[in-house]
């Protein structure tokens, strides 16, 4: 190799390894967005079409302080309602608040379910809060929130 072929081939890497940050920090720059991305404040306007939902004690809202997988997080959502035609829940919907699609789950129910419950598992990509919004018979919402800390294998 003669010395010119060694500089030239010395200065197209150093071109490349100069380019090359600035092409990640672009990627990053422009995360593509999917249809579903909606803030929590978004998700609980679309499902309580802007009606402010209160904070209540009728929700029992069982989930990990701190869960070892995000991957598969379980969430128990149970509210005290006497489930009768004049009053019942109408529909339980949980929401990761930090997620992209803060959206987990909406479950609708009917006084023939006679027991206002629902047990499921659910993807959270952080530790963040996971909260309820209650639909009740009456029209009025009601909601609960309990933190979850994601630790990776266990690891806090």
């Amino acid at each position: 190799m003669q010395r010119r072929d060694f500089f030239k081939k010395l200065g197209t890497v150093a071109a490349v390894a100069a380019v090359t940050p600035t092409l990640s920090f672009a990627a990053d720059a422009k995360k593509p967005s999917g249809p579903n991305d909606l803030s929590f404040k978004a998700a609980v306007d679309a499902v309580t079409g802007g009606k402010t939902p209160t904070v209540s004690s009728k929700i029992k809202l069982k989930v990990p302080e701190i869960a070892e997988n995000g991957a598969v997080v379980p969430v128990t959502v149970e509210v005290d309602s006497p489930m009768t035609e004049a009053d019942y829940v109408k529909a339980i919907h949980i929401f990761a608040t930090k997620n992209a699609n803060t959206r987990c789950i909406d479950v609708h129910l009917t006084p023939a379910n006679g027991k206002a419950m629902f047990a499921t598992r659910i993807k959270l990509g952080g530790t963040q809060e996971v909260a309820t919004v209650v639909e009740l018979s009456d029209g009025s919402f009601i909601t609960a929130s309990q933190s979850v800390k994601v630790t990776i294998g266990g690891c806090g």
